[in-house]
């Protein structure tokens, strides 16, 4: 049975060596800049920061689409108030001529019984009864 050897890779180990030194030297440079306590203040506001963007960007977005959905609303209602109105207008174009109508087929109604009336006194007079 063979043993696995056990190699080092050095190319890997020199990039985890550099980033160690440069997260070392973020520290330092965050130690220099903020004293004793104020780290904990920068970070806490970096972190608010963040969330301020995330959640204004958000913001923005749920605006837009509130207003993207009232505008459609509006058109929207806007035709269905357009269609409403167009049927109204044609519901009385149409009543008006169904009254027209009756109104003339009143007329005729009352001159045949004018004129059945004619004949039945004309037919009375002659003497033919039915």
């Amino acid at each position: 049975m063979e043993r696995p050897s056990l190699e080092i890779n050095p190319p890997d180990t020199q990039e985890e060596g550099k980033l160690y030194v440069v997260d070392s030297l973020n520290n330092l440079n965050k130690l220099n800049v903020c004293p004793d306590g104020s780290q904990h203040v920068l970070d806490e506001e970096e972190n608010i920061g963040a969330t301020e963007e995330n959640t204004s960007g958000g913001n923005i977005r749920n605006q837009s689409l509130f207003f993207v959905t009232f505008i459609l609303t509006l058109i929207i209602s806007l035709a269905l108030v357009s269609f409403v109105i167009f049927i109204i207008i044609q519901t009385r174009n149409k009543m008006d001529q169904i009254s027209s109508r009756l109104i003339a087929e009143k007329k005729n109604i009352e001159a045949l019984k004018k004129i059945t009336n004619m004949i039945l006194k004309h037919l009375n007079r002659s003497g033919i009864k039915e």
